[in-house]
């Protein structure tokens, strides 16, 4: 092949590839609009305040963690998903990923609404272990990766304040377990390893409550 169309081709290809990764790096939340009504809605509801403890509160949580957990839920080259649950598993199983960025932006842009815990004592043991841990047991403070409001940080540690007590429990004996493992350098498994049930009803309680 001579060399300019050999440079021509590299050309090409290099703004192809240009092209779709700008593509993805800018979601359109308008575009999400539909797989919203049709897919999620059901369970997450049209602006993704959950009415159901079992399904996660999805409004104002960071487009790069639920873009991330969407992408944890399919299958990757060739390997199983990171994530295993029956329901979403098949919910993303036609989704793109530019389908799932413009789902994370959609939902990130949705108003979150507060919440109130409803136990006093659990809610008070929840704050201790939220804001100090436990360093006779290795347990770090929550708020070192969730912030005091529980307001996460991008990509890595998602926005916990106002979920629901009952997924927040969910998700921390899923970790202790091992029936989760898509935490990164296995932080959140290292911390649930360290906390009795009581510990996480209360600080599930407490979360639930944070603005």
């Amino acid at each position: 092949m001579p060399l300019r169309w050999s440079a021509l081709l590299i050309a090409g290809t290099l703004a192809a590839s240009t092209g779709y990764a700008q593509e993805l790096a800018k979601p359109d939340p308008a575009k999400a609009q539909g797989i919203v009504t049709s897919v999620c809605a059901a369970c997450h509801a049209p602006d993704g305040n959950s009415v159901q403890p079992t399904n996660p509160i999805l409004a104002a949580q960071h487009a790069e963690y639920t873009f991330k957990q969407l992408m944890n839920f399919k299958p990757q080259g060739g390997k199983p998903a990171e994530r295993t649950n029956a329901v979403m598993n098949a919910m993303v199983g036609n989704l793109s990923a530019g389908d799932m960025r413009n789902l994370a932006a959609y939902f990130e842009g949705q108003k979150g609404k507060p919440r109130t815990a409803r136990d006093p004592g659990l809610v008070k043991a929840g704050q201790t272990i939220y804001r100090a841990g436990s360093s006779a047991r290795g347990v770090a403070a929550c708020t070192a990766c969730h912030g005091p409001n529980g307001a996460g940080i991008p990509a890595q540690y998602p926005r916990l304040a106002g979920q629901f007590s009952e997924y927040v429990s969910a998700q921390l004996k899923a970790f202790r377990s091992g029936e989760r493992t898509n935490d990164t350098n296995r932080v959140m498994r290292s911390i649930a390893e360290k906390l009795s049930d009581k510990d996480i009803a209360a600080l599930a309680e407490y979360i639930s409550g944070l603005r």
